[in-house]
């Protein structure tokens, strides 16, 4: 790599210090100049024009630009000094500024002096104030920098760039450290091919950093931004090309699922019938197995779908000709759960022994020697494990499929690990499953190594479930009644799920904490499962309760699992567990859930939790309690959750309010952290013009030189793309 390709990865030490280079390290993890430059601004500000407060949040940093309307000292009640309260406005509304102690900023904070004001909202008695902000005043010429900053800027511009902040760095001193970086930088090589710079009108890459942050007018913006997200998908496809090309150049053992014969006892020995959806995702899946070229195929299904039955059949198709199948979950719970749908299914296979087996890290030496011992002589049809699987005294005789269960909780190495699992040089097919659908558009653009079936009916005939928002705030009555409502569920002869974000409450020792005279309105405290259980048990105490969370051995868990599920021992009527049973948990007599502090879980977590109830023929009741939101998102994502039970519909909800990187998880990493500016959702036309671009590339004779551009960038993050 050549000087000019290697500037994006320098240190940021070397080029703005090691005190402001620390900064940005503990505010966002940058340390390199590429990463700078690639924290673009949130929103530009018009010299002369003041910002209003109306999305100002409370609990988040933010960097405002007001005019200064009063100015108050007053000495403090209960300790010796004095408070400066300087009230500014944007036009509009007013937020304060609270300084303790520091009576001579007097002479800086002047009424009718405007400036930049930069930390972290807080609200008493309905004021929304900044305590102890950072500050940068508009004096005639440039700014009046405050001596406490390390801003070195003079904002000469008649455009501002405001940055994502942090209460320790504002958004003036991140334009400073950027505009040193910018001087730095004389050339960079350009990621786009020249042919493809010159048929759009684009700038070259360095004048679009420069026009991104440092803009002369809006006209800038346009085009730099343009030209940036041409970047982002630009990368983004010709790395999904280049793992389709490698994936396409590998060598499978075809699996033909010999005379079908297994097959046959296994779809006449299902309760039901398989839907239409299920037998052509089945035929696409068999044909794939039948070639030499390695599958990769994603399934995508909602909640209740038949992804399990489809997998299964996949399966067998493999063992019939010969080969393993690894089935990797994760979690412990859900890899248990697995196992026991195997051996449940599978009894109705008669011609020929399936034998099938489990690999956790908890597991005993002995057994688990035994377990891999079996792996690799061939003694295992279907090994069924967690994380454990990636590890590298894992062997096969000959492995001829992998089935990931929910992809989106393993990233791109951990497939590969797996990938290089087969026997000799051959590589297994792969199959990864994922209950959390995205649009189908969507998921073509960013699984563009994987191709896609998608299930969309449901065969179970599952059950209506109602969803209800309870709000702890200020309505005890509303909580009372939850409870209330659970018993009677228990008496109806009914399973219950409660769901609470930790497992025991944190201890604070109050000696360490350090008080402030704004007195802010704190968060509730989260609810745990060992508080929960003991509150529960006081107040039913002839409701049998118990507790599930991962900090239980492997042999508890299971023992839960199956008295909850009425399989063995004392019964359970109420299940109160952490996330772990987010996927695959099955219990038909499970009819209500009861999730607390739901607006800590993301949509797709609630909508897998949902999931765990009304999968027999009883209707179900989910009640999501929620506190004080800090976020409109949160607000946002309960009510659709309320008002849908479509995974598809909630998914593209997702998209809107958290984005294309925070929705599709570690699968992507690499890839998807480099997206800034396009948004996957809104700019699939102009993504689609820039895949077929990409396809002509391909198909030409630059390909090579597009790969070593872009490898050149920390942009992308993928140089192994899926070495296997």
């Amino acid at each position: 790599m050549s000087g000019i390709d290697s500037f994006l990865s320098t240190s940021l030490k070397e080029l703005i210090g090691g005190k402001s280079a620390a900064s940005l390290e503990k505010a966002f993890g940058i340390t390199r100049a590429g990463e700078l430059l690639n924290h673009y601004p949130r929103r530009y500000i018009d010299r002369g024009r003041l910002t209003t407060f109306s999305n100002v949040e409370v609990g988040v940093p933010v960097t405002i630009m007001a005019t200064i309307h009063s100015v108050e000292t007053r000495r403090m009640t209960q300790k010796r000094g004095f408070i400066l309260v300087v009230k500014v406005t944007d036009g509009l509304d007013f937020i304060e500024l609270t300084f303790f102690n520091q009576k001579w900023r007097e002479k800086d904070l002047k009424v009718g002096r405007s400036g930049l004001f930069a930390g972290t909202v807080s609200e008493y008695r309905g004021v929304r104030t900044l305590t102890h902000p950072k500050f940068a005043l508009f004096a005639d010429i440039g700014l009046d920098i405050s001596q406490e900053t390390d801003a070195i800027t003079n904002f000469t511009g008649e455009i501002i760039s405001v940055y994502p902040s942090s209460q320790d760095l504002a958004s003036w001193q991140i334009q400073a450290a950027i505009d040193v970086v910018l001087t730095s930088a004389n050339e960079l090589m350009d990621p786009i091919p020249a042919e493809l710079v010159a048929k759009h009108g684009f700038m070259t890459k360095l004048e679009s950093l420069h026009a991104i942050h440092q803009p002369k007018d809006h006209d800038e913006i346009v085009r730099a931004t343009q030209r940036i997200k041409y970047e982002e998908a630009f990368i983004l496809l010709a790395l999904m090309r280049q793992r389709k090309s490698q994936a396409k150049a590998a060598i499978a053992h075809a699996r033909n699922g010999s005379d079908g014969v297994v097959l046959s006892e296994f779809d006449n020995s299902l309760p039901f019938e398989l839907t239409q959806g299920q037998r052509e995702v089945g035929k696409e899946i068999a044909q794939d197995l039948a070639r030499s070229i390695p599958m990769t195929r994603l399934l995508q299904g909602d909640v209740g779908s038949g992804k399990t039955i489809v997998s299964i059949r996949a399966m067998l198709d493999v063992i019939s000709s010969g080969g393993q199948v690894a089935l990797l979950a994760p979690t412990e719970v859900l890899a248990v759960q697995h196992l026991e749908s195997l051996q449940r299914f599978l009894k109705g296979v008669t011609s020929r022994t399936i034998r099938v087996d489990l690999l956790t890290g908890a597991m005993p030496v002995a057994t688990r020697r035994q377990v891999l011992l079996n792996a690799q002589s061939g003694d295992l049809d279907i090994l069924v494990g967690t994380h454990a699987l990636l590890e590298e005294k894992v062997h096969f005789f000959d492995l001829g499929l992998i089935v990931i269960d929910e992809q989106h909780r393993f990233g791109v190495e951990q497939r590969a690990v797996m990938l290089t699992k087969g026997k000799g040089e051959l590589r297994p097919h792969l199959l990864v499953m994922t209950a959390t659908p995205i649009p189908r558009t969507v998921a073509l653009t960013i699984f563009g190594d994987l191709d896609v079936s998608t299930l969309t009916e449901s065969p179970s005939l599952r059950a209506e479930v109602q969803t209800h928002l309870v709000s702890t705030s200020g309505m005890p009555r509303s909580v009372l009644r939850v409870w209330e409502r659970m018993a009677e569920e228990v008496a109806a002869g009914n399973k219950v799920f409660v769901v609470c974000p930790t497992i025991s409450r944190s201890e604070v020792d109050p000696k360490k904490v350090k008080t402030s005279q704004v007195k802010t309105p704190q968060p509730e405290p989260l609810a745990s499962v060992e508080e929960t259980y003991e509150s529960l048990t006081r107040q039913f105490p002839h409701i049998e309760f118990a507790m599930l969370h991962g900090g239980l051995d492997s042999h508890n868990k299971q023992e839960i699992m199956h008295r909850f599920g009425g399989l063995e021992g004392p019964n359970i009527d109420v299940l109160i567990a952490t996330t772990v049973i987010e996927v695959g948990v099955d219990i038909p007599e499970a009819t209500m859930m009861v999730v607390l502090n739901a607006e800590r879980f993301g949509m797709s977590q609630l909508h897998q939790l949902r999931g765990r109830i009304g999968r027999g023929s009883l209707p179900g009741l989910c009640i999501l309690v929620h506190g004080f939101s800090y976020s409109s998102a949160s607000t946002d994502r309960l009510s659709a959750m309320r008002d849908s039970r479509d995974g598809f519909i909630l998914s593209q909800k997702d998209l809107e309010i958290r984005g294309e990187g925070d929705v599709l998880g570690q699968d992507q990493s690499g890839a998807l952290s480099s997206l800034r500016l396009l948004k996957i959702i809104d700019d699939l036309d102009f993504i689609e013009t820039v895949r077929i671009e990409i396809e002509e590339l391909y198909e030409g004779n630059s390909w090579d030189s597009v790969l070593q551009a872009i490898d050149s960038f920390e942009i992308a993050r993928a140089q192994n793309l899926e070495k296997a």
